[in-house]
């Protein structure tokens, strides 16, 4: 019974690494998912850049193309960043289950050795001889018979356990080799990927300048318009009659948090705030409510969120990935995604922006952003 506890202790040490490496492999899984995705718009983008064509406009596309083209390849980095952080981790979990491993075959060929020399020793003396020859009655010896033959079987079943943990050991040395590699590979990919997003910022701002102050004005009417909300709220209001959740909501509800953790006001255009953050930071909703629906936004291929606070509709645009989902009821402060990276189109600095708006039912009167903040 105690061996059969020690060996059954053995294997529950040899798996808990085995589960913890299972949930990093799905993670890292889902990171380089994420990073294929990137990397077709991403070079999506590039053929769309290569396609403009010399003639009007062509300066006010190119800066344009190229300002969601340098915020996608900050999320890239970011994504690239987080997986270079997983696969840092599966490597040392690896390495931890090959030592341990490699100190438990020691351990067992040591244990292994003491036993041969224990054997040999008995041999050369004629031991098992005199065991049998002190025995009782046939009884006896019929006992101390079983006795060597289980000292024996032992012996056997010790070196059948060299041979397994010999082998485990070399499975985890070649899986420690690859995964070194794949780190390598990752490491010397983002170095390029950091090297490219250089060159289209210099690139940007180099095509800025070249542009006057009418076309700059152009741009940022376009950059305005793309942000734009209100075909999707329209058609959201419609469904928001007799909604009753967050119904307590309404034009003087004011003194709430900004929907951005640690964030600040950039710029506010009437019903909608431009709200910087740090990277990862938390997108919280502004009052209870039920979410509405989750787009992903075709020009940034970021995500949207819409809430219903009773009639009133409140938008969070801009999220590099989300935590709720369509029908879902959400309490107030409640996270809801993580910020992305978004490009301020007058110094072409990547920065972390939510786009938030806030909108009344339909034919109410427009509210301000501004008036439902803490002061």
């Amino acid at each position: 019974m105690t061996r059969i506890l020690y060996l059954v202790g053995a294997l529950l040490c040899l798996w808990t690494p085995l589960f913890g490496q299972n949930d990093l492999q799905r993670k890292i899984a889902e990171k380089q998912r994420t990073i294929d995705a990137l990397e077709k718009q991403i070079a999506q983008g590039e053929r769309e850049l290569s396609s403009i064509q010399k003639g009007k406009n062509t300066e006010q596309r190119s800066v344009q193309r190229l300002a969601r083209q340098i915020a996608s390849r900050r999320q890239l980095l970011d994504e690239t960043e987080g997986q270079i952080g997983l696969l840092a981790r599966q490597l040392a979990v690896t390495d931890s289950t090959a030592n341990v491993l490699d100190e438990r075959l020691t351990r067992y060929r040591a244990e292994y050795a003491a036993m041969v020399r224990e054997a040999y020793r008995n041999y050369k003396q004629n031991s098992y001889l005199t065991y049998l020859f002190a025995a009782d009655n046939f009884a006896d010896i019929a006992r101390r018979i079983a006795n060597i033959r289980g000292v024996a079987k032992l012996r056997e079943a010790k070196m059948e356990e060299i041979i397994r943990t010999s082998e485990e050991v070399g499975r985890q040395q070649a899986l420690l080799t690859a995964q070194k590699q794949s780190l390598d590979s990752t490491r010397r990919k983002i170095d390029a990927q950091r090297a490219r997003y250089e060159r289209d910022q210099r690139n940007a701002k180099a095509r800025l300048q070249r542009m006057s102050a009418r076309e700059k004005t152009v741009l940022r009417q376009k950059e305005a318009q793309e942000a734009q909300l209100d075909a999707a709220i329209a058609e959201l209001q419609k469904l928001t009659k007799g909604n009753k959740t967050g119904a307590s909501f309404s034009a003087r509800t004011s003194n709430l948090n900004l929907p951005v953790e640690g964030g600040r006001v950039k710029r506010y255009r009437e019903n909608m705030a431009e709200i910087v953050g740090r990277k990862g930071a938390r997108i919280t909703s502004i009052y209870e409510g039920k979410v509405m629906d989750v787009k992903r936004n075709r020009i940034t291929n970021r995500f949207d969120v819409y809430i219903a606070h009773g009639e009133y509709i409140t938008s969070y645009a801009n999220l590099n990935s989300v935590s709720v989902s369509k029908g879902q009821t959400v309490a107030r402060n409640a996270p809801i995604g993580i910020i992305g990276p978004a490009v301020d189109i007058q110094t072409m600095k990547t920065e972390y922006r939510l786009v938030f708006g806030i909108y009344p039912p339909a034919g109410g009167k427009k509210m301000r952003a501004s008036d439902c903040f803490r002061r």
